[in-house]
C-alpha cells in the first residue's frame, strides 16, 4: 500500500515538473483549481479502481486434510448354518468365493490345480443351489446371504 502511495506522489509530483518546465505556469495560475481537481480526481480514480479489485478478488481456496480414526471392522465370518441348509459344498464355496474375486474359470482351475470342466461344474451346481443364472447374480445373492463378505 505505501508503494502505491509513493508511486501516485512521485506521478504528480512529474506532472506538476512538467507543467512548470513547458512553461504552463500561467494556464496553472489561471486554472489552478481546475487542474489539481482533475489530477486529484484521476488519482482517486485510480487507487479506488485498484482498491475495489484488490476487495472483490475471490479469497483463495483452502483445501484441510483431517485423519480420522476408523474402528477396524471385525473379520468376516460366512454363516454356516445357511451354507449347510443350501446344500452347498466347502468346495463350490471355495470356488464361488475366487468367482466374487472376479477370477475366470481357467484362473480358478490353475489355482486350485483342476481341469476348467470341474470348475464349470463346480459354478453350476453352486448356482442351481442359490438359484442363480450369471455369475454376478450368484455373487450377490452370496453376499446378501451372509455366505460371502
Amino acid at each position: 500500500m505505501k508503494r502505491q502511495v509513493l508511486i501516485f506522489g512521485l506521478v504528480g509530483g512529474i506532472l506538476i515538473t512538467l507543467l512548470k518546465w513547458t512553461e504552463y505556469r500561467f494556464m496553472v495560475i489561471d486554472h489552478a483549481v481546475g487542474i489539481y481537481g482533475g489530477l486529484t480526481a484521476a488519482t482517486f480514480a485510480v487507487l479506488g479502481i485498484w482498491l475495489g479489485l484488490k476487495l472483490t478478488r475471490p479469497p483463495r481456496e483452502t483445501v484441510v486434510v483431517k485423519e480420522v480414526m476408523v474402528p477396524a471392522a471385525e473379520p468376516f465370518v460366512p454363516d454356516e448354518s445357511k451354507r449347510d441348509s443350501l446344500g452347498i459344498t466347502r468346495r463350490e464355496m471355495e470356488i464361488l468365493e475366487l468367482v466374487a474375486q472376479g477370477m475366470s474359470n481357467r484362473e480358478i482351475a490353475e489355482k486350485l490345480y483342476v481341469s476348467e470342466n470341474t470348475v464349470k461344474t463346480h459354478c453350476s451346481r453352486a448356482f442351481d443351489k442359490l438359484g442363480a443364472k450369471r455369475r454376478t447374480q450368484a455373487v450377490q445373492l452370496g453376499k446378501e446371504l451372509g455366505l460371502l463378505p
